[in-house]
This record gives C-alpha cells, structure tokens and sequence, in this order.
C-alpha cells in the first residue's frame, strides 16, 4: 500500500498541507479561502479559461490561475492583494462589458455567479459602451440557448461530454464570434440534445434556461371555463423547501400541498399514485419476459432524459425498454380519460398541470405519443421545481408558515415505494418490493433493499427470488449508463432488470432542480445524498410500502383498466420509441 506524498505551504501565511496532486484552489478550499472563480466546477475537469482565480505565488513572474497550478512544497501563496482585485475585476469588467444589460428582468436575477461575483468585487459601472456579441436567442427546444449572455466558460460543454456522455455542445469558431451551440450551429431541437437539463445547473448565467411555462399556467388558472388540476412528482417534496430557506434535505409534502391550493389549482393530485401504477405494470411485465425467457434485460423507461438517449445513441436495445409510461404520463392520461369521466368534466376542459424537476419532461409532453385522440398534450403544462418557487413567491405565499395539507383522493393516495421514485434506484427498489412478493406469493420481510441505494454512478446486485438469481443493474448519469449498457451490448453479463436515470443521483438533482445553496454545487453528490434521504425517511414513516398494497390502485384496476397489462391498460397506460435522428441525418 502506498502512502500519498504531501506537501506543506503557506496560503495568506496560513499553513497547509495537502495531497502533491492538489492544486493551489483546492488547498485554498481545504482551509475555508474563497478565491473568485467562474468557469471551474468541482466536478468537471479543468479548463483555466476565465483567470478569475489568479492568484500570486512566491517565485512566478506573473499571478497564475489557481484552479489548475500545482501545489508544491514551500510554496508561499497570495490570494489578495491590490494587484489581484485590480486584475479581476478588469477580467469581470471586460466579461460584463460584453454581456446584456438586463439583470432586473433576467432569470437568473438573484441566483447569477457573474452578477454576484460583479458584486463582490466592486464592479459598480460599465467602462465600455461600444458594440457586442449579437447572437439570436435559440427557443427551440425546452432548454432555451442565450449565446449573448454565455461567458464562455465552457462548463456545459464540459457537463455535456464528461458526466452525460452526449457531446451536444460545442465552442465554435473564434475571437468575437466564438460561440457554445450544437454542431453546425443546429437548432438545439435538431441537434442531439436529450434536453436533461445539466447544462442549465451548471451554467453561472442565464445562457441556458429552461423554457417558461409559468404565465400559461397563470392563465388557465384565471380561465373560469378550466378545471386545472396538478400533480406533483416525488422528488419535488424533498426539494422545494430550498427555495423558502430550508435546509437542502428537508420534505415538506404538506406545505407544498397547502401552497398549490392557495394558487388555485382545484386539485392537486400525486404523481406518487402513478408511481405505484407505473411498478404494477412493470413488475407485470418483468415477470412475463422473465417466465417466457424474452427481450431481458427490462429496461426502466421513466426517465425521458434517458429515453431520448436511448433512442439517439443506443436505438438497438427500444425492444428491451419497458413499454410503461412515465409515472407523470399516466396520471395525466388517467386525469383526461377515467378522473373526467368519473367527475362528469368535459376532458378538453380539464387543463393538467406537472410540477417536475425535470426540463426533459417539458419535451416528453409534446410527444405524438403522449397526446390524447383530439390532438392536445395529456399534460398541458410542466413547471420545474424552480418555476414553482418563483410562481409562489410572485403569489405572495409565506411557504414557512403553511399548514400541511393533504393530497386529493384517489389519485393521491400512494405507498411509500412511489416516493423513492426521485431517487436513483428507488425504480428498482420499488419494483423488487413488488415482483418479489408476485412471483413467490410470499410476504417480503425486508423492504430495504440496500444494495440499490446511494449515489455511486454504477451499482449491481444478485438477487435470489425463489430459487431464481436476478441480475440487476443501476446507474444514474448518462456517462455511467454507457458502461453499464456496454456491457449489455457486448454481452459482458447477463441482466434481468436495469434501472437508468439521465441525471447523476436520479430525479432530485434534475435540470429543474433549485439553484444549490452557497457552498455546495448541483453535482455535489452530497446534495443528492441529503435529498434522496429525506425521500427515504417519507417511505420509512409510511404504512403502506408497496405499490400493490395501494388500495387506490386496487379499485381503479377493478373500476377501469381490468387487469395490470390488460388490453385497457396498454391503451392508455403504455407507449412506444423510435430511433431518433438530428434533423436531415439518417
């Protein structure tokens, strides 16, 4: 075993010793000094391109970038002096001088890294009023691309290739036309983006965004001739907190359910009864492909990040995806169809709204696939969890000191194993509950299945059912997904079941997710770690733990679709993928 070399320094007289590898940031970080910084992130390689972290170092004839210069033994470091304040903010000067001048009415008005690094340094006026970069605003897609605000600090680029495999992003040509856009400067819809969102965490701006769905909602809210409903996914619970001050971690099922009422949604329903809809039907149809020996492994298909990877990147494996919808899917399906029905609403009328974490679902909604026979969407509106924030705060709620409320019945009653849907291999575990107890007709004495747990990129477990070894598979982030489904592919090991997230630590770190708070960053596998428990902390506190235990879903089977996988419940509960192409490419 070999021992890590270390190195002692002095940064602001302050002494340190850190691994040899570091370098000059991190050791500054390991001792709680904050030096400026744009385009570094902790979890994405090194690029060195904004100089925002210069810093001086003893024997160097010019300040040097720490983000990516060595430690080394002795070294004495500098990371504030008046030549440095001079130097960023001349560098924060020059970036705003090129940039829009529209703070007050920008998205990220108050959560922007520029505007508060602009802040911190004293930036009080523009020096140059000369012409600027012009580029139109690409709204294409549901994430929105501002090359005019983009400071070209390429961590969308580095989030796209490094952490989701896809390599949409690219910087093109150069000097005052440089710009971050698709290849060939396609539009985002047709290029090869799955529209997961990462590149709008991890952007300090507002070059990407996700696009607004909230004045439509605001809208249908104020149209008298709508019934408008919502539905929220399980992630949501865990996560909205943040934005009203709570510590990142902390759910507040209640309070968000007392929230959407006061905004005037006449119902509000749980995507968490879907959840538990969407393990009937799969555990259904994992337990026919496994008996017959066919199409295995069986892939989750809940998250439409993934499913649009899979149908531009590995269209070879759609036959082994599961046919089920998303849970979201479901319930608007069943919302316009049995809800309607049952409520004597005129289906047209009955306006559903989704509250995701999720910028992909804004783009699952608009599939063919998912629209009703009249041709309108089944979901009529997707807010991202922080489009909620905004809309409630623009309401005027005092989110802190709501009541807790309940959800509405039926469909928002659920089990346990739908709230740990948000968090990767909850899917997994939620489905083993169930096809555990199907296929041995016996009572699961342990509903934790452990090994599925955490935010690692990868897992896999062997698990015996009845004499049977199920090989299992999980991975969140689509870079991990592609070892996984490379072993599938080169027939490496032999799966059963596969749950995949496009977003690294499942649904509570989605593209919509809220701006982390300071000192912590959207990949920070803490953040998922702490979201992610207190969805496992809702499962834990419920009776009810299993989907097929949902007396709800018991009735609506018995009421309406007939039986799980039944004729009934394909024709509405399930669909279909198809290999997708960038426009004009084949």
């Amino acid at each position: 075993m070999t021992t890590e070399k270390k190195v002692t320094l002095w940064i602001d007289g302050a002494k340190v010793t850190v691994p040899a590898t570091w370098t000059i940031m991190q050791a500054a970080d390991s001792i709680n000094i904050n030096v400026p910084r744009l385009c570094y992130h902790p979890d994405l390689s090194v690029l060195g391109a904004c100089r925002v972290c210069v810093v001086e170092a003893e024997g160097q004839r010019a300040p040097v970038a720490s983000c990516c210069f060595p430690v080394a033994e002795g070294m004495k470091v500098r990371t504030s002096s008046p030549l440095l304040r001079r130097l960023r903010r001349d560098l924060v000067e020059l970036i705003l001088d090129n940039h829009p001048m529209d703070c007050q009415t920008c998205q990220r008005n108050g959560t922007c890294e520029l505007q508060k690094l602009a802040f911190d340094l004293g930036v009080r006026e523009r020096l140059f009023q000369g012409e600027r970069k012009r580029f139109p605003i690409d709204k294409s897609s549901p994430v929105h691309r501002n090359p005019e605000k983009c400071i070209l600090c390429g961590r969308c680029v580095r989030v796209c290739d490094e952490v989701q495999g896809v390599h949409n992003l690219h910087q093109q040509h150069r000097g005052f036309t440089n710009v971050v856009t698709p290849a060939h400067s396609r539009a985002m819809i047709d290029s090869v983006c799955i529209h997961c969102g990462q590149c709008v965490n991890v952007c300090p701006t507002a070059a990407f965004v996700e696009r607004d769905a909230t004045e439509s909602v605001f809208e249908a809210l104020a149209n008298p001739e709508l019934h408008v409903v919502v539905q929220t996914a399980p992630a949501i619970r865990a996560t909205i907190g943040e934005g009203f001050g709570y510590e990142p971690g902390t759910p507040v099922t209640g309070k968000l359910v007392t929230s959407l009422r006061m905004a005037g949604f006449h119902k509000v329903f749980d995507t968490n009864f879907a959840a538990d809809l969407t393990i009937i039907e799969e555990a259904n149809e994992f337990i026919h492909r496994l008996q017959n020996k066919e199409k295995l492994p069986l892939i989750t298909s809940c998250s439409p990040g993934w499913v649009g990877f899979m149908e531009r990147f590995y269209p070879e494996l759609i036959p082994y995806a599961s046919t089920c919808k998303s849970p979201m899917s479901m319930l608007s399906t069943l919302l316009k169809t049995h809800y309607a029905e049952q409520n004597g609403l005129d289906p047209k009328k009955v306006f559903v709204v989704a509250i995701m974490p999720c910028t992909a679902k804004k783009f699952e909604v608009g599939r063919e696939e998912h629209k009703a026979p009249w041709g309108a969407p089944y979901t009529d509106a997707v807010l991202t969890t922080r489009e909620l924030i905004w809309m409630l705060k623009c309401l005027g709620v005092d989110f802190r000191d709501l009541q807790d409320g309940s959800f509405d019945s039926p469909l928002g009653e659920s089990s346990g194993a739908g709230d740990i849907f948000g968090a990767t291999g909850g899917v997994m575990e939620a489905a083993l509950r169930t096809a555990y107890e199907k296929i041995t007709g016996k009572e699961l004495e342990q509903l934790d299945f452990n090994m599925v747990r955490g935010v690692e990129g990868v897992k896999e477990a062997s698990i015996d059912i009845d004499g049977t070894t199920i090989n299992i598979g999980v991975a969140n982030g689509l870079q991990n997904a592609k070892t996984l489904l490379d072993r599938v592919m080169k027939r490496e090991k032999e799966y059963h079941l596969i749950e995949i997230m496009a977003c690294p630590g499942g649904c509570v770190a989605g593209g919509g997710q809220p701006y982390p708070p300071r000192g912590m960053h959207v990949l920070d596998p803490n953040l998922a770690r702490m979201r992610a428990k207190a969805l496992y902390a809702i499962d834990a506190a419920k009776t009810l733990r299993k989907s097929h235990e949902n007396p709800s879903i018991t009735r609506l089977y018995e009421e309406f679709l007939g039986a799980p996988n039944s004729h009934r419940a394909h024709e509405l509960l399930h669909t279909h993928y198809q290999p997708k192409y960038p426009r004009g490419v084949k």
